[in-house]
């Protein structure tokens, strides 16, 4: 067998062969850290491939391809094209597949021209997937040498439906080796940087679609979430996501890491410049009926009346709770800014609660987290090292680049010192931390039901509102906090994230230190330096219930319609 380190040398060689030498650009100087304008400047997209990439609004690109205003074709060329502009710049993309994708563009634009009408809800529109989503006759490696070679026989069911529904994908997009990071860096495709500041991580697992769709080189992505890696790329990367609950949307047929671990289940989620776009492929695939072609998708048809937030007062005076702190690390300034523009943007939008807002009481937080994260690792790592074993690549330990650790590395993360040294647990302890799982459901179901004899509208809060991650993007290899997402995993609450600001060295000043929770919330105190983050986005997360998507999305389209509302009014 060749060795590991040429089989990825190789296989990156390849990826780099199937991009077409006229989307070459000239390379940018490697201290230009802001890449956001390249696409614009390059010269390689047309005023018309700007005017279509940059519709972020997915309805309106849906639109105009219907009409045949702007062809499948001419739509996935321009997207195409700024995928490839987007990694050269990022790193962001694995699968790289031009010929069949026009191909598949070109089809839907003759289907259209010949008959008339669309085929599909989502006729002729571009998809970026995260690389799990498994597509007949393409590689899917997963950030492991020993996957390269790896060819699908079939779709994956999630494919399935984009096809039957029109849709094109065209690209596939980066991910860390054992997609248990909250960054993106693995041997075969190496390391995906934020284009805000390509110093700093684009989060993870699904950091290769957070970083292309920051760069608009897609008009929607399909990621996926077991501890936030929907989220934390998005919040990274000032994007809309979607966190759906347990088998709400089709996973079958996509690969994973710990296949077989069923108490925490990944879910794949939607991310888009939008929340227009999230809400519109997070329908498409349950109008589906996915359930028909996933045996664990849940048969629950789009409620039109859940959407209109009939259990949450017809959404006309909602009230939210706001999750200033966990109380086991306390968010960065940045963060608790934007949460108060937030909740002056909801209180000029006339959703109170008592006093105006209830500040959210955080429940057995850490408790959650050691439980979840201990499920995580009950094999004792055995998952990541037959994978690794396939090529004989090392485990990677550490996200730090070669050059050396940050002067706020952590010796050692605090999820380490909670769960302890790892070890393969027996059947009986599994199952014990399965009990305490479900109990700890129960206890945070009742606290979230009390809340109700605090809110001005007789209901207990319609949702929690909180940080996804304690901080904006931050230099690879110090992405250690997942406290705040893996609630939602464990609780499986329906969640999503969306932007508010960026950080702003006029406004986000250095706080005076407090009394640190532990080790880790001291380290990401130190972190802090406004001139580091400055100009990144900063996003939050809007917490719902179990099976309670179409509420999260409607409740986030009124919290975004208030911020900018608010905006507005407080910018002339």
């Amino acid at each position: 067998m060749t060795d590991w380190k040429t089989r990825c040398a190789q296989r990156k060689q390849a990826q780099l062969n199937s991009i077409p030498h006229e989307w070459l650009i000239e390379a940018c100087p490697p201290n230009q850290m802001n890449v956001m304008q390249v696409p614009r400047d390059c010269g390689l997209l047309s005023v018309r491939e700007l005017e279509i990439t940059e519709t972020v609004d997915v309805d309106v690109i849906l639109q105009k391809l219907a009409s045949a205003e702007w062809s499948s074709v001419e739509v996935t060329t321009a997207f195409y094209k700024r995928a490839i502009i987007a990694q050269q710049l990022t790193n962001c993309l694995t699968e790289i597949f031009v010929e069949r994708a026009l191909n598949r563009a070109k089809e839907l634009d003759d289907i259209l021209k010949a008959t008339g009408k669309v085929s599909g809800p989502l006729h002729g529109l571009p998809i970026s997937l995260k690389d799990q989503f498994t597509m007949k006759g393409l590689e899917t490696i997963m950030g492991y040498a020993g996957w390269i070679g790896r060819y699908a026989d079939s779709d994956c069911v999630l494919v399935e439906i984009l096809y039957e529904c029109g849709a094109v994908p065209f690209v596939r997009t980066n991910v860390p080796q054992t997609l248990m990071w909250g960054e993106t860096y693995n041997h075969v495709f190496g390391r995906t940087v934020n284009p805000y500041n390509r110093y700093l991580t684009p989060g993870g697992s699904s950091g290769g679609e957070g970083a292309l769709l920051a760069i608009k080189g897609s008009p929607l992505g399909v990621g996926t979430d077991i501890g936030g890696s929907l989220r934390i790329p998005s919040a990274f990367c000032g994007l809309y996501t979607l966190r759906p609950s347990y088998e709400r949307l089709p996973y079958c047929g996509a690969v994973n890491a710990l296949e077989g671990q069923e108490s925490i289940s990944s879910v794949l989620g939607p991310m888009a410049n939008s929340i227009s776009g999230v809400k519109l492929l997070t329908k498409t695939l349950i109008d589906a009926k996915p359930w028909l072609k996933d045996p664990l998708a849940i048969r629950k048809e789009w409620s039109d009346k859940e959407y209109e937030l009939v259990y949450h007062g017809g959404g006309k005076k909602l009230c939210f709770g706001i999750m200033w702190d966990n109380g086991v690390v306390r968010p960065h300034p940045p963060l608790l800014r934007a949460m108060s523009i937030t909740k002056r943007a909801l209180e000029a939008a006339g959703h109170i609660g008592t006093s105006p807002l209830l500040d959210w009481e955080p429940h057995r937080h850490l408790e959650i987290y050691r439980n979840s994260e201990t499920i995580f690792v009950a094999d004792g790592g055995e998952d990541y090292r037959v994978s690794c074993a396939l090529s004989g690549e090392p485990l990677i330990m550490t996200m730090l680049p070669d050059e050396g650790a940050h002067a706020t590395t952590l010796d050692e993360p605090y999820v380490k010192r909670l769960v302890g040294p790892p070890y393969h647990r027996t059947t009986y302890e599994l199952w014990n931390l399965h009990k305490e799982k479900r109990e700890l459901r129960k206890s945070h179901l009742d606290h979230w039901e009390a809340s109700a004899s605090r809110t001005s509208t007789g209901r207990p809060i319609d949702a929690i509102i909180s940080p996804a991650v304690a901080y904006a993007a931050v230099p690879h290899g110090l992405n250690t906090d997942s406290f705040y997402t893996t609630l939602c995993n464990a609780m499986d609450y329906a969640t999503s994230v969306f932007p508010v600001t960026f950080v702003d060295t006029n406004l986000d000043h250095r706080h005076p230190p407090h009394k640190f929770y532990n080790h880790e919330d001291e380290a990401i105190y130190n972190l802090y330096d406004s001139g580091l983050f400055d100009g990144c986005p900063v996003g939050l997360q809007l917490i719902g219930r179990t099976q309670e998507e179409e509420a999260v999305i409607a409740m986030t389209e009124i919290v975004d319609r208030a911020l900018r509302q608010y905006t507005k009014a407080n910018t002339g």
